[in-house]
């Protein structure tokens, strides 16, 4: 495991935790849950610089190539459609299309892990 993936963990979970209560208090999305996803979509942007920096400098994925690059493009939509869900849809429920989020980074993530190592 690298420093990309403890960043998306911890942001990922803080993000999760945020929006959970959020919609188990009853709230609509404001700006600290969506703040808290556009944070992992941030994460995702470092982590793709990193990745395409580190296969600049020669450095190889021990798994499949387009597999590691699906997973880092389809990661990177997963955000910004929770969140236009979320600015679409002003109910408590967004709040946990929102909370599925940061898990679910987190478990590609560890994915494309695997795949670079």
């Amino acid at each position: 495991m690298d420093g990309y993936f403890y960043s998306i963990l911890v942001v990922g979970l803080v993000s999760t935790v945020m929006c959970l209560v959020a919609g188990l208090m009853k709230k609509a999305p404001n700006d600290p849950t969506i703040l808290s996803v556009l944070a992992v979509e941030l994460a995702l942007l470092v982590y793709l610089v990193g990745s395409i920096v580190r296969v600049a400098l020669g450095e190889r994925i021990a798994g499949e190539t387009w597999e590691f690059w699906g997973y880092m493009i389809t990661a990177l939509m997963i955000p910004l459609g929770a969140v236009y869900w979320a600015v679409l849809e002003r109910t408590r429920w967004s709040n946990f299309v929102l909370a599925a989020v940061g898990v679910t980074i987190v478990v590609m993530a560890a994915r494309m892990n695997q795949i670079w190592y």
